[in-house]
């Protein structure tokens, strides 16, 4: 098979340009609207709506066609938090009726009214604008202060300054948005008569200085980092009145619950917010006129509580819509009864249509179905066939998005009234199918993902290396029905190896007794997992040669497999770890202290989690790959694992990445660096091609 899979994965964003994107459904349930670009070629993504009755798609906002200005270093630094490769128009948010729409295009603001798009007179470089639900205001954020403009391009304003350089208004910080899925940080009333912004104080959190050396004339970026044991930002709520300023604090207990881990404004005033340690949630309702707040659910973890995306929500008649780990599942909870069986996994609520709920859920870890609960009907899958779906739904209307091993890429379908319509997708289509074999395996019935080459033939004696391809961690989940997930680890396996992809204890969807089972120890459970998984293909697969193992994996997966050389080089022979997180104590502090606790209380838990103290250890060929620029794994993990290693006087491979952040996005980056990681465990685990 040629290499230029490689560069087609890079050039088509892993095939996924192209595809139909952040879906929304208007409230009569007779339009859609969605992100497509147009060809899988193409980043450039635009707006588009769909006529549910007659099936016609309409291009309403051209990204590559209108103007823009240039990406602020806040938002650059926004949409690797939220892992954006896309450009052109990359979010949207409507008004109430779903009739009009701002976006920002490289910074500028744009209202798509009547079908047009109109560039309004903002100030600055513009992020994350909000129009209110009335249509008239649109709330956004420049330079760190809160606006708003008319949406007829008048009466520009401040609504709230920044008092120092550290406070910025209407922004999530960083751990907010890496750790908790909250994106955003102001919100409009149901009534257009009010704004809920958070202020973000950032003066307590440590500063870092990110450089790149390869441009030593480029000072370096200053960074607010929270890592593990140090101070949070300090994240308050104001209600502000858009007409004049006026500001009214929320007012909770802070000092035990310092992180605001959501907010709901699609009825009473709802938010969620959590203790440092996480193991206690609150869910309180804010009175809109004096910012009190009142206690409407609180929840226990003795472990850690676990956000689920989506929640808390409030249905149209103002039950509260959360969560309960019953057991060993997570189900969805109605006014506080469960309404799901016991079994059926909890992943995520995607919405409330009324007093219905939709959200996605299942019973088999390599499938994720949406699912609709209403009082009349109980819960219904909505989505068929084996796979990974998604979905949206309002007035009738259902959009699901769905993925399978039985077709490349996904299918977007619009359901009304038993008619289904598609939504036409522009991705290309990869030259490479992935062969895929899902097992079972061990006594814990790892899920797991076996590739061999497309010309392999097995023999008696053509015995093939062993290449595993894990993340292997919490809220990263690879072994999925889904052809999609499988194209890189295909590519290596037609370069002469048996490629094996594993999902071990704390990744999603087997229920929280799984999840939690890596408390205080996120590496032992981790690797031996995917050594019992090794052991048991090889029983059902003779031609797995394990004599020859690598491994491989960026972020927790390049943690994964630098501790597979460090701590277990009797099993593994040579490993390629990206981006690793080897120093737990430079993670930051709601992502880490979830798994093992705080530093000061916890300092052996750290030191065992750590692979700078296992670096005498090392025997076995280690390639060390990092973007210089990252900063969310910050390049410090590389360096002192690598100073570590040339101090106990271990040879080992450094790859540094010029310009590179934990995305390593660029195209050539993305094309030539399995290439280069190919290279290194050729040399060392010697495959064989026809």
């Amino acid at each position: 098979m040629s290499d230029d899979i490689l560069r087609e994965l890079a050039r088509t964003g892993r095939f996924r340009y192209g595809l139909p994107r952040d879906v929304t459904v208007s409230p009569d349930g007779g339009r859609v609207l969605f992100l497509r670009a147009a060809s899988g070629h193409d980043a450039t993504t635009s707006l588009w709506r769909l006529d549910v009755a007659t099936g016609a798609e309409t291009l309403l906002a051209d990204g590559a066609g209108l103007t823009g200005g240039e990406l602020s270093a806040t938002e650059r630094a926004r949409r690797e938090r939220s892992r954006e490769s896309a450009a052109g128009i990359v979010a949207y948010a409507s008004d109430r009726a779903a009739d009009r729409t701002v976006f920002t295009l490289d910074g500028q603001l744009w209202l798509l009214t009547n079908g047009t798009p109109v560039r309004l007179p903002a100030t600055g470089s513009v992020i994350d604008p909000r129009i209110n639900p009335a249509g008239t205001h649109i709330s956004y954020v420049s330079a760190g202060a809160l606006r708003v403009i008319g949406a007829d391009g008048t009466d520009d304003r401040v609504l709230a300054e920044p008092e120092t350089a550290d406070v910025t208004y209407g922004l999530a910080e960083h751990v907010a948005a890496e750790s908790m899925h909250r994106y955003r940080g102001h919100w409009w009333s149901p009534d257009s008569s009010r704004l809920l912004v958070a202020r973000v104080d950032d003066a307590p959190v440590t500063t870092w200085y990110l450089t790149d050396p390869a441009d030593p004339a480029r000072p370096p970026a200053a960074v607010r980092y929270p890592a593990a044991g140090t101070d949070n930002a300090i994240v308050t709520l104001w209600l502000i009145n858009p007409d004049d300023g006026a500001r009214t604090e929320v007012v909770w207990d802070r000092e035990g619950f310092e992180y605001l881990a959501e907010v709901d404004w699609s009825g009473p005033l709802t938010i969620l917010v959590q203790s440092r340690d996480q193991r206690e949630v609150h869910v309180l309702e804010v009175d809109e006129q004096t910012g009190a707040t009142s206690l409407l659910h609180a929840d226990h973890h003795d472990d850690w509580w676990e956000l689920v995306p989506g929640l808390p929500a409030r249905t149209a008649s103002g039950a509260l819509v959360w969560s309960a780990d019953d057991g060993d599942t997570r189900r969805l909870l109605v006014d506080g009864a469960a309404v799901t069986p016991p079994g059926l996994q909890l992943r995520a609520v995607s919405g409330v249509d009324g007093d219905a709920v939709l959200f996605t859920a299942g019973t088999e870890p390599t499938e994720v179905h949406v699912w609709r609960w209403s009082p009349d009907t109980g819960p219904v899958r909505l989505s068929a066939g084996a796979g990974v779906h998604q979905g949206v739904a309002a007035g009738g209307t259902t959009v699901l998005t769905s993925r399978s091993l039985e077709y490349s890429g996904a299918r977007t379908t619009v359901h009304r009234d038993g008619a289904v319509t598609p939504i036409a997708s522009h991705a290309a289509t990869p030259t490479l199918t992935p062969r895929v074999r899902l097992y079972e395996l061990g006594e814990r019935a790892l899920r797991s993902a076996l590739l061999l080459p497309s010309w392999y033939r097995p023999g008696p004696t053509d015995k093939l290396p062993v290449l595993l391809d894990p993340y292997g961690g919490p809220h990263g989940q690879l072994v999925l029905h889904a052809r999609d997930m499988y194209l890189m680890s295909q590519w290596f396996a037609d370069q002469g190896y048996a490629v094996l992809v594993t999902d071990g204890r704390g990744t999603p969807g087997r229920g929280p007794v799984w999840e939690h089972s890596i408390r205080g120890d996120k590496l032992t459970y981790a690797l031996t997992d995917q050594i019992d998984a090794l052991r048991a293909a090889a029983e059902l697969h003779p031609e797995l040669d394990l004599s020859r193992v690598g491994i491989r994996g960026w972020s927790y997966g390049g943690y994964l497999a630098a501790a597979a050389v460090l701590r277990r080089p009797d099993v593994f022979h040579a490993a390629v770890a990206g981006a690793p997180v080897t120093d737990p104590t430079l993670y930051d502090t709601h992502w880490q202290e979830r798994y093992l606790g705080h530093p000061a209380e916890a300092p052996e838990v750290y030191r065992r989690n750590s692979l700078i103290p296992d670096a005498t250890a090392l025997t076995r060929p280690l390639l060390l790959m990092h973007g210089m620029v990252d900063d969310n794994v910050v390049v410090a993990h590389t360096l002192r694992l690598s100073g570590a290693l040339l101090a106990a006087g271990r040879p080992h491979a450094v790859l540094p990445l010029t310009g590179v952040t934990h995305m390593a996005g660029q195209e050539d980056v993305a094309a030539n660096l399995p290439r280069m990681e190919l290279e290194f465990l050729n040399r060392t685990l010697h495959p064989t091609r026809p």
